[in-house]
């Protein structure tokens, strides 16, 4: 392997790789209980009748969850009723805990805002009552509270001790401690807990933190040993990312792992990819260059991987070796048109370089696979938040649009936010405007306070799943689009994070007619 890429060029691009990818795992399976990763399904109205009937059923026992239940969804948690219902029975029953913990917990469940509300009513009333903590410490995160939201989990912590998914999340909550601190927090509570689950993901944690290769792979093994991957779910997530280091550093190992965890799933998969690469490996020895590009054409990759341009950069290297630089050069071009990076671009330059291709001549190529792939924007005119009128994409002729569809319960989109701000602020140019579009209008309300919060700088509007939907093919959020001064889609379905950053970067200043 030692022929194709540096052992330090292989570190570095596996490191970049799987912390990026893992932290929105580590992230959103930390918050799994606390912030929301579906957009909420709401509960109809209920008849007149059905609806009085549920009403009697509570005023006869206030003490009664079921019955709170009952009377909740057949109102509508939209139902602007409900809360005036719900504070006249407070004020009624002024000691009554379940009165306001039950409608606090429906509004929670469907990250509704006016949680917060009742959850305090009934903190206040049971303030040993950790599950109450723990709600509000994800609805404070869902504001972008972050503080206050670590301060909440403190108290559900404090109130159940013997908990470990509370001790587990409020350790996790502090990852960006220092990392000997950290590390030494984990394996106490490692040893504290033994056989828990939580060790498992706490470790876990640690290994895909762990910012040296060397260290990450040692915290990967000892997840695999103290924590059998066939026992532990986090323990087998984990060995996903071994196993991808290890077919990038260690051919062997990798085998040995991989036969390990069976052929389920995408391990079958990687049984056949780590037995290619092995014949791969023998062939280029004698440099039977032929022989490794047939082999290298039957090669798949898993469905989930973490290898990123692996696979296309061995593919073109190889081409090149055989003596068909044309199609090493025309191979990568099309990965690079799509999702570019300084790696692919310099292999690029390379192959480009040996057929005569210039730069300019490059860049050109590239900018003809990306003209043809363009799609117009849907002309979207949606509500601002700030009640200044509406936004229309038309209003933005001659401005690069770097467009995300999200809500504020989900994980995974807050999760990319920062780096799509450190692009914005890197680049500074007037002629780029970030654009979020809220799917769920039951969370308008939380909007601005994480806006505000954050300090983030796009422009929020509003929209709904059904218009993503509709005129952009979103499915699920978050979903990202870059469209280029003439109103057209040129990049779409990229996730960023701090191992891509760089990504973004180049998509955003090629749009703007500038050299990355």
């Amino acid at each position: 392997m030692s022929e194709i890429f540096s052992n330090s060029d292989i570190c570095q691009n596996i490191q970049k790789t799987l912390n990026g990818i893992v932290r929105i795992i580590l992230i959103l399976a930390f918050f799994r209980n606390i912030a929301f990763a579906q957009v909420p399904v709401r509960m109809g109205t209920a008849t007149a009748e059905e609806i009085a009937a549920a009403k009697g059923v509570v005023e006869g026992n206030f003490d009664s969850v079921k019955a709170h239940n009952a009377y909740i969804y057949a109102l509508g948690l939209n139902n602007p009723l409900l809360v005036d219902e719900y504070d006249r029975w407070i004020q009624n029953n002024p000691k009554n805990k379940i009165i306001p913990l039950s409608i606090g917990t429906a509004y929670y469940n469907a990250e509704m805002p006016q949680a917060r509300k009742f959850l305090l009513a009934a903190s206040r009333l049971d303030s040993n009552n950790a599950k109450i903590w723990f709600m509000l410490s994800g609805d404070a995160w869902m504001r972008g509270e972050t503080d206050l939201s670590k301060e909440y989990l403190h108290k559900a912590a404090l109130a159940d001790s013997l908990n470990t998914d509370y001790a587990a999340y409020e350790l996790m909550s502090s990852q960006d401690i220092k990392d000997s601190i950290y590390e030494r927090k984990v394996i106490d509570f490692v040893k504290r807990f033994p056989d828990n689950g939580n060790g498992a993901k706490l470790l876990y944690s640690l290994a895909v933190h762990s910012m040296n290769v060397s260290d990450k792979v040692n915290y990967f093994e000892q997840l695999r040993k103290y924590y059998p991957p066939k026992k532990f779910d986090r323990s087998a997530a984990g060995m996903v990312m071994l196993a991808d280091i290890y077919l990038q550093t260690d051919l062997i190992k990798a085998a040995d792992l991989i036969n390990e965890m069976g052929e389920k799933g995408d391990w079958g998969v990687r049984k056949l990819l780590v037995q290619g690469l092995i014949r791969i490996d023998s062939l280029s020895k004698v440099q039977d260059y032929g022989q490794v590009n047939t082999a290298l054409q039957k090669l798949q990759l898993p469905g989930f991987n973490y290898l990123e341009n692996f696979l296309a950069l061995k593919k073109s290297y190889f081409w090149d070796k055989a003596g068909e630089v044309r199609r090493a050069y025309d191979s990568l071009i099309v990965v690079y048109a799509k999702l570019p990076t300084d790696q692919v671009y310099s292999a690029l330059e390379t192959y480009g370089n040996k057929i005569g291709k210039d730069r300019h001549r490059l860049d050109s190529d590239i900018s003809i696979i990306r003209n043809e792939s363009a799609v117009a924007a849907y002309p979207f005119e949606l509500a601002r938040y700030s009640g200044s009128g509406n936004l229309r994409l038309g209003d933005l002729k001659g401005k690069v649009v770097l467009l995300t569809f999200w809500y504020p319960g989900c994980n995974p989109c807050r999760s990319e936010f920062p780096y799509f701000e450190a692009v914005i602020n890197k680049v500074k140019d007037n002629n780029l405007v970030y654009i979020g579009v809220n799917v769920v209008p039951e969370q308008d309300a939380i909007v601005p306070a994480i806006i505000k919060n954050n300090k983030y700088s796009f422009i929020p509007l509003r929209g709904t799943s059904a218009f993503a939907d509709k005129y952009y093919g979103v499915k699920g959020v978050p979903e990202n689009f870059l469209i280029d001064k003439s109103g057209r889609i040129i990049f779409k379905k990229f996730r960023i994070n701090e191992t891509n950053q760089r990504t973004l970067e180049l998509m955003v200043t090629s749009l703007l007619g500038r050299n990355g």
